[in-house]
């Protein structure tokens, strides 16, 4: 296989989990509520590991405008995933954090995630699935530098 070919089956293969990844969120998130899609699975995953963390910050990280995430927040908090609080060091920020039905709810569908992977996986060797971690390390912090023009 050429250089070219390789890079093109990458593409090709990325392409794939991408659409695959953006799929099965959706169902993650319809396994959290039966009313939630998109990125609400993701979105709840980062306030669950940040424990509590500013609004601003949810956005920045998904690298969405202020009214996108406000209104997934807003979605969350509807249906009682989610608590937002004035932050104390700047009364004009929200916190926000997971409720115990959020967080209970999202830890059974990452439970499930995991299971998933874990099947998808288990043929392989620790040291395969070491070297793909870190494979798809170093690619996603290549994604996340800016573009060269």
């Amino acid at each position: 296989m050429s250089d070219e070919e390789a890079l093109v089956a990458v593409e090709r293969e990325v392409a794939l989990m991408f659409r695959r990844g953006r799929a099965r969120v959706a169902e993650l998130s319809r396994r959290v509520h039966p009313g939630l899609d998109g990125m609400a699975y993701s979105l709840l995953g980062y306030v669950e590991q940040a424990g509590r963390v500013r609004v601003t910050d949810v956005g920045a990280h998904f690298t969405v405008g202020k009214a996108t995430v406000s209104r997934q927040i807003r979605a969350l908090e509807e249906l009682g995933l989610v608590a937002r609080e004035a932050d104390p060091l700047d009364r004009r920020a929200a916190l926000v954090s997971l409720t115990e039905d959020g967080r209970r709810r999202y830890l059974a569908a990452r439970d499930a995630r995991m299971r998933r992977v874990c099947e998808v996986m288990g043929g392989w060797s620790q040291e395969d699935t070491v070297r793909f971690a870190e494979l798809l390390h170093r690619f996603n912090d290549v994604l996340a530098e800016p573009p060269v023009d």
